[in-house]
């Protein structure tokens, strides 16, 4: 429901994906005055920005929104990119959210008399309350090693990729190994192409765990994890705050959903090397950290994991069949120089994720890393919220599963009653 911008009104929602609109129907469910403020001219959110060939790596019923149920004929397959970004956009018209669209926030302060000024692309407005749903994925992140590389080369970060026809003919050298990077560079070599894969820090999970998708016990977790006593880590137990922006654990949604192992990968015949030291003309100096990535890659799920959905499906009296997951032996040989020239690399594409930017919050709430200060998307700044940051609360909080449960706990501290409506995630068994 595109709507015009007040001059004034109780809350403003900064961003009208998934996260803005989630909040927005459990505003409307107390009859609470409100408005979005979409910068993008179409609704559909971040999905827009994917590869062409993206799909999700969480089945089709994590995308159950609240008072939008996923229905369809599809539950276990993985939506591709026009498909989520339409879903988005249906959810804003099946909930007749009150949205403002093409329209820039540039400046948010505080007013003397309380409560907040927005400075936007159509004009000013004061609100009461301010809940920021504007994702935690903003500027493309890229490393030094980005400006010494030959010029010849052509660059591409992974927010500006479409598909495999864009890049010249050659090898592709593919920078990071998390969800992007590991599907980006699969969807390469099954084009033919020769793909150069410099391995990172990120893990692995399986796409199958114990007979159901992975995301069957990750889901558990996050929405019914308080009801059986063993929930997902919080944001404050993580062993490094760094760690809030380490790359997802990688597996695919393509293909109907399949493991992604680097191992096999270097098998099939990509090459992989270990991280990027420097750079001296045409050959790369590299790390010799490529069998202490791999092994972690593998051992990750089983640190990090395995024993929080092991308690939860003894937790809730589950009885699954037993893991059946297959190791995959294979060494690649590892490298301490690579020669792009010699190996016919003419393009980069960076996998290598993206930083935060809030420089138009005019308020002292944000971290050394600029990440905002808050308890589970509450800031100290009475009235500002947000709402679908990474590791807001935990590792769900920006995910599709995981938004509708801090959305949940914002309501509450904003005074709002209990729906009458069911408004959790259902998950199949």
């Amino acid at each position: 429901m595109t709507v015009r911008l007040p001059r004034k009104i109780e809350t403003v929602i900064v961003g009208a994906g998934q996260a803005g609109l989630t909040m927005s129907w459990w505003l409307q469910q107390a009859g609470r005055e409100h408005v979005l403020i979409e910068r993008r001219t179409m609704l559909g959110g971040g999905w827009q920005d994917r590869w062409d060939a993206f799909r999700l790596v969480s089945p089709n019923w994590t995308s159950s929104f609240p008072g939008f149920r996923y229905n369809d004929d599809d539950p276990h397959g993985f939506m591709p990119r026009d498909e989520i970004a339409a879903r988005v956009r249906e959810y804003a018209s099946a909930i007749s959210a009150p949205v403002v669209t093409g329209t820039e926030v540039s400046h948010l302060s505080v007013t003397a008399g309380g409560g907040f000024t927005l400075e936007t692309s159509a004009g000013p407005v004061a609100a009461r309350n301010v809940v920021v749903a504007a994702g935690s994925f903003h500027v493309p992140r890229l490393p030094p090693q980005a400006s010494e590389l030959p010029r010849r080369l052509v660059q591409v970060h992974s927010s500006a990729y479409r598909n495999e026809g864009s890049l010249p003919a050659g090898a592709v050298l593919v920078v990071g190994t998390g969800q992007s990077g590991v599907q980006l560079a699969e969807e390469l070599h099954e084009a033919g192409r020769h793909v150069v894969l410099s391995v990172g820090s990120a893990g692995r999970v399986p796409r199958r765990y114990r007979g159901r998708d992975i995301f069957r016990w990750l889901a558990g977790l996050a929405v019914h994890g308080e009801e059986v006593g063993v929930t997902l880590p919080p944001r404050e137990e993580l062993a490094d705050p760094k760690l809030r922006f380490a790359g997802n654990p990688h597996m695919s949604g393509h293909g109907g959903g399949h493991d992604t192992n680097l191992r096999q990968f270097a098998a099939e015949g990509m090459t992989l090397i270990g991280r990027i030291d420097g750079v001296r003309g045409e050959k790369l100096t590299i790390s010799p950290d490529l069998p202490q990535n791999l092994a972690a890659a593998d051992a990750f799920f089983d640190l990090r994991f395995r024993d929080l959905a092991e308690r939860f499906i003894a937790a809730a009296g589950i009885e699954p069949p037993p893991d059946d997951r297959q190791p995959y032996d294979f060494e690649p040989p590892v490298l301490d120089e690579f020669d792009l020239a010699a190996t016919g690399v003419n393009s980069v594409l960076w996998t290598t994720g993206f930083r935060p930017s809030w420089d138009w919050i005019d308020l002292p709430i944000f971290d050394e890393a600029g990440y905002p200060s808050q308890t589970r998307g509450v800031t100290d700044v009475p009235g500002l919220y947000f709402l679908g940051l990474l590791w807001q609360h935990n590792l769900g909080s920006a995910t599709l599963m995981g938004v509708n449960e801090d959305a949940h706990y914002l309501a509450r501290q904003m005074g709002l009653p209990e729906p009458t409506t069911d408004w959790k995630l259902p998950i199949p068994d």
